[in-house]
């Protein structure tokens, strides 16, 4: 069972950044697709970023630009990079690994709320 564990969520000023990881417990980190989700309430959960082993990044658009994944395969984690947050951003960030369609681990998510 693959444990995924992020951290680095908080609050933050609109206009600010955060960075938040996702630490994999596996063996199999460096070939499954990583990604970030995000869900706020009332609201399905989003797709917000994912990154194939071998580096390539998707977004959706609504981060395109200010956002960044990437993934240290030595480490066993994933990042996200959120620059010029707003409130719309808030949500809990969920961490997923994807060994397959339908094959799914998550994270027991990380509250980021954006507001002044």
């Amino acid at each position: 069972q693959v444990r995924l564990v992020e951290s680095g969520g908080g609050l933050v000023q609109p206009g600010g950044s955060l960075r938040l990881s996702c630490a994999h417990s596996g063996s199999s980190f460096s070939i499954v697709v990583m990604g970030w989700y995000r869900q706020a309430p009332g609201k399905q959960r989003d797709l917000v970023a994912t990154i194939t082993p071998g580096g390539s990044a998707k977004y959706a658009d609504f981060v395109k630009g200010r956002f960044t994944i990437s993934r240290d395969n030595t480490k066993n984690t994933v990042y996200l990079q959120m620059n010029n947050l707003n409130p719309e951003d808030t949500a809990v960030y969920y961490c997923n690994a994807r060994a397959a369609p339908g094959f799914d681990d998550w994270g027991q998510g990380t509250q980021v709320t954006v507001s002044s």
